[in-house]
């Protein structure tokens, strides 16, 4: 008995792979890229291409060692100080707005109010501000004129609102109510299942806030002060508005590029250089406290 023979079928050619197709939605990302390009990538090759070069063009590291200058160094710390007392106190003080609004029992009315407010204030900065507070605690402000028949002049005291005290207030106005923006998610993402359970082992409230609230927010905390003090580190406009004079970094560099007296551009390129650094180290750090925090909210 022969093997009976199958009759071969044809299967034609094999069918070709579709192509990869080219993906029209990529040039949604043109204006991002030419913006970033434009206004950030450019302008920060410029900085850092002028920051070593004098200003006939030859190379050198002199820019950087001027930084060591009594005036520039007094700048940066005097920066960094405004910083700092305005990103802790707003810190502070925005959290506990924030957990009033969302844990606080405070009627809904009020809590949509003062978020409202929270969005308008923190973008409430610049020249505005400044015109605004010199209208209200200035010489002639309307606080200082209604608190002289009391007794209290607050144009002949120790406080003027054009010294650092007073851009310091100036600044917590919009640092405040940035930080209750940023908490108020990271308060109301606070499981309900974490405070039943630990009212269930017999924890008490301040228990609870020591040992489960506290470690969950203190990554989104900190990382929220360390934004205060990025955002107040690099404020120009109302500094420059409401004191002119004072010598912090952001009106040295003003100085240093548009001044009249000092008017040192490639050293203002310097200065950028320091202030560009700062900013570097607070942005990092912002991001690895935003990546410990998101760890619980996975």
């Amino acid at each position: 008995m022969t093997d009976a023979v199958l009759p071969r079928v044809d299967q034609g050619a094999p069918t070709a792979r579709p192509g990869r197709r080219f993906s029209w939605s990529w040039l949604g990302l043109v204006p991002f890229f030419a913006f970033a390009g434009a206004f950030l990538i450019i302008p920060t090759f410029y900085l850092v291409n002028g920051s070593f070069h004098t200003e006939d063009g030859a190379f050198t590291l002199q820019n950087y060692a001027d930084l060591a200058d009594p005036t520039i160094i007094g700048a940066f710390q005097a920066s960094i100080e405004i910083s700092a007392v305005t990103a802790i106190i707003g810190g502070i003080f925005g959290f506990l707005l924030a957990y009033a609004v969302i844990r606080g029992g405070l009627p809904s009315i009020l809590g949509a109010a003062l978020m409202t407010f929270s969005g308008v204030a923190s973008n409430f900065a610049g020249v505005p501000l400044a015109l605004a507070f010199t209208f209200t605690l200035g010489v002639s402000g309307l606080i200082t004129i209604l608190l002289q028949p009391l007794g209290i002049d607050l144009a002949r005291g120790d406080f003027s609102i054009y010294s650092k005290i007073g851009l310091e207030i100036c600044y917590l106005y919009f640092q405040f109510p940035l930080m209750v923006l940023i908490m108020a998610p990271a308060i109301q993402g606070l499981k309900a299942e974490w405070r039943e359970a630990s009212e269930n082992m017999g924890a008490s409230t301040f228990q609870y806030w020591r040992h489960i609230a506290l470690p969950i927010l203190t990554p989104t905390l900190l990382g929220t002060m360390i934004l205060l003090f990025g955002n107040a580190f690099g404020a120009q406009a109302t500094a420059y508005t409401l004191t002119g004079e004072l010598n912090i970094v952001t009106l040295l560099l003003t100085r240093q590029i548009n001044g009249d007296v000092l008017n040192n551009v490639n050293l203002g390129y310097a200065v950028g250089m320091g202030m560009v650094a700062v900013m570097g180290v607070t942005i990092l750090a912002y991001i690895w406290l935003q990546n410990r925090a998101a760890r619980w909210q996975r």
